[in-house]
């Protein structure tokens, strides 16, 4: 047997704060979901899918980076709301009713995916680029939201 020094983590706050944040992310989705609106939507929240995102921000910009491959950008729908960003869209299945599969891995339908935006974005510069599946949401954030240099003066 060996014996391991216990070592305080570094960042201790950090990650339950991620934590708080997704679970606030995944409750708000849950929550924009009408129930009582068809089985098709409620059947999606426990065995659809949901593309992978991920969220950036530096001093000018809110990025979003939305993995969508297989679909057409005509497919695909992007709304900016009360800061809540949503990305919605459907991936049509590529094989016809006579095929049967054996093994099937890649989901196809209907997907929306919500996430709160980290500070307030100008809605009129939002700048959208779907590329080899890819999908970049560029918000640049307003102007009040960008940090100020402030210059100290010497008396």
């Amino acid at each position: 047997m060996s014996l391991i020094r216990y070592q305080t983590p570094s960042s201790a706050m950090t990650p339950s704060l991620n934590r708080w944040a997704t679970l606030r992310d995944d409750l708000d989705t849950l929550l924009e979901m009408p129930f009582l609106n068809g089985g098709a939507r409620q059947a999606q929240l426990f065995t659809g899918w949901t593309p992978a995102l991920d969220l950036y921000q530096n001093n000018d910009n809110v990025v979003a980076v939305v993995e969508l491959p297989g679909m057409q950008k005509e497919d695909i729908e992007i709304s900016l709301q009360d800061g809540m960003l949503t990305i919605a869209g459907e991936r049509k299945s590529e094989t016809s009713t006579e095929d049967k599969a054996t093994r099937t891995e890649r989901f196809s339908g209907k997907f929306r995916r919500s996430v709160t935006l980290p500070t307030r974005v100008d809605a009129n510069k939002v700048n959208a680029t779907y590329k080899d599946g890819i999908l970049t949401v560029t918000l640049p954030k307003a102007d009040d939201a960008k940090p100020k240099q402030i210059q100290v003066n010497v008396s």
